[in-house]
C-alpha cells in the first residue's frame, strides 16, 4: 500500500469507504469533516491506495486516517480499511504513519475514541499497544451539519 495525503478528488471514494467500513452517521456530514480538515493539517489525512495498480499519487483510496495535534495531545480518527483488504495489516501500516508524522510535531501522546461494544476494533488498537488511560469522552455539538 502506498500512503500518501488526501487529494480533493479522492473525496466521493473516500466517503464511500467510509459507508462501508460503518464510519458515518446521520449527524456528521462526511464531506463537512473532510472539508473542515482541508483547512487544518491537511498533510495529516492520509489515504492509502493499492501500491501495485496504480502510479503513485493515483488510485483507489483502499484506506484512510485522519489525524491531528493541538499541541497537547494527538488524534485520530475515520482509521478505514477497504473490508476486501482487512486482515494485511494496512490498518497498522496507517497508524504507524500517522504515529511518525504526529512524532515528527513533537506529539507526545495520541488520543482515540472508540464506540463502546466495537470490540474488535478494541483489539486492534490494543494490538498496536493502545490501553483505557481512564478518561471518559464527552462531545458537545457546535455547528450542525
Amino acid at each position: 500500500m502506498l500512503i500518501r495525503p488526501f487529494l480533493e478528488e479522492d473525496t466521493e471514494a473516500v466517503v464511500a469507504l467510509w459507508e462501508e467500513c460503518g464510519l458515518t452517521r446521520p449527524w456528521n456530514d462526511p464531506r463537512r469533516d473532510i472539508a473542515r480538515k482541508l483547512t487544518v493539517q491537511r498533510e495529516l489525512f492520509l489515504v492509502g491506495v493499492d501500491d501495485g495498480t496504480e502510479a503513485a499519487g493515483a488510485g483507489q483510496p483502499i484506506a484512510t486516517a485522519m489525524a491531528g495535534f493541538d499541541g497537547h495531545r494527538g488524534w485520530v480518527y475515520y482509521v478505514a480499511v477497504s473490508p476486501a483488504r482487512q486482515g494485511e495489516r494496512l490498518g497498522a501500516q496507517l497508524m504507524a504513519e500517522a504515529e511518525r508524522l504526529l512524532t515528527g510535531l513533537g506529539c507526545p501522546k495520541i488520543n482515540i475514541q472508540i464506540r463502546s461494544g466495537n470490540d474488535r476494533v478494541i483489539g486492534f488498537y490494543e494490538h498496536l499497544g493502545f490501553s483505557p488511560d481512564g478518561a471518559l469522552g464527552y462531545g458537545k455539538r457546535l455547528i450542525a451539519d
